[in-house]
């Protein structure tokens, strides 16, 4: 089973690799905008045009062209994606502003060798870039190698720092899934997430939203083009990321634990979307990346031969009695934490008799697939 894994790594380019990848980083944020202009959705027209932009732009010629390529093959991807109802019209990209660029892993050979146009060197913690070289990387100290094949690298800059993200296809081989334990998952507001097994995980990410105001209000202060504002949004970049790293470690430590200890994994199918629109929960929910939960959980099932199986959003799993299967309607306000089941008498806590609902929606689900393969020829 082949399979798609990133690896990221801090950089620490030199300042001429710097003006590189920053004019790198200008140049497909030019080449997307122009073709966006022209309204130009078809990867393939807007390749047969870059010749005739190079002669017309010379600076584009200092860059990597694979890049440049790249770059159009964003925008046909934005385009899909907007007539596929599934986000809004390509807009024009802006400076400082998602500041990233994509290359390819260009394979050829001479006078039988073989040369990559990218290589990863996790001994000496270096990396090969087309019009960069070697740059020093950090990042995984504990691996020194990957069995694997470099499609891909993605160069960014974030807070004034250099990153790249390698994507490697590897092959690996998974034995056959035998189910020993199931988990229901529940995932809220005031917990971040709850299990079938009575386990509540708050959101521990504090947010410091007074120095978040303070450092916008003196950013809005700052004259346009000047060096202090430049300064200033550096600092807002840099509280960002810090938020984004602490959320970033707290999700993964979260789904490799319940990977690590759960075969099957069950949990609701949310619109998150839609849930945002709700004007009192979306800050919350802005807190709490209930969709990027899910989705780590979703893949990391597929590396580690677990299975993670979706309920109906419609599932009133927070009304039914996990003991005795009554549907008690009466406690669809969200303000009702716990309630006592009028048939049999238990006392329910709201979110974890949800998680119990889950699991063994779950593994009813569960059961339904193996049925089904089992009677089919």
């Amino acid at each position: 089973m082949k399979i798609y894994r990133g690896y990221k790594f801090r950089m620490y380019p030199t300042k001429e690799q710097e003006k590189i990848i920053n004019k790198t980083i200008g140049s497909t944020r030019f080449v997307y905008n122009y073709f966006l202009n022209k309204k130009i959705s078809n990867a393939y027209n807007g390749i047969k045009s870059i010749p005739k932009l190079l002669e017309e732009n010379t600076f584009l010629k200092e860059v990597d062209s694979c890049a440049l390529r790249n770059s159009v093959f964003n925008l046909e991807d934005a385009y899909k994606r907007y007539y596929k109802c599934l986000g809004g019209y390509p807009k024009f990209k802006k400076k400082d502003f998602n500041n990233s660029y994509k290359t390819n892993n260009i394979k050829s050979s001479y006078k039988g060798k073989s040369y990559n146009s990218i290589n990863l060197d996790l001994n000496k913690k270096v990396i090969k870039l087309p019009k960069l070289k070697e740059v020093p990387i950090r990042g995984y100290r504990n691996k020194f190698d990957f069995n694997g094949l470099i499609k891909s690298a993605v160069i960014s800059k974030e807070a004034d720092k250099y990153y790249v993200s390698v994507l490697v296809e590897e092959d690996i081989t998974l034995p056959k899934f035998i189910p020993n334990n199931i988990v229901g998952i529940d995932l809220g507001i005031k917990n971040f997430l709850i299990t079938s097994h009575n386990e509540k995980v708050k959101n521990t990410i504090k947010i410091n939203e007074k120095r978040l105001a303070g450092l916008q209000k003196g950013l809005s202060r700052c004259k346009l083009g000047s060096k202090n504002r430049y300064k200033m949004k550096l600092k807002i970049q840099k509280l960002f990321m810090k938020i984004k790293n602490a959320r970033k470690f707290l999700i993964y430590t979260i789904t490799n634990k319940i990977i690590k200890e759960n075969d099957i994994i069950a949990v609701e199918t949310l619109n998150v979307q839609q849930m945002k629109q709700t004007h009192t929960i979306a800050k919350c929910l802005n807190e709490n990346p209930i969709g990027e939960i899910i989705r780590v959980l979703k893949y990391k099932a597929i590396w580690n031969n677990k299975k993670v199986i979706e309920i109906d959003r419609y599932y009133p799993s927070s009304q039914i009695c996990s003991v005795c299967n009554y549907q008690n309607k009466e406690v669809k306000n969200l303000n009702v934490r716990s309630w006592e089941c009028p048939q049999c008498g238990r006392v329910h806590d709201r979110d974890v008799n949800a998680a119990i609902n889950i699991m063994w929606e779950g593994l009813t689900t569960y059961m339904k697939t193996i049925n089904k393969e089992l009677m089919t020829p």
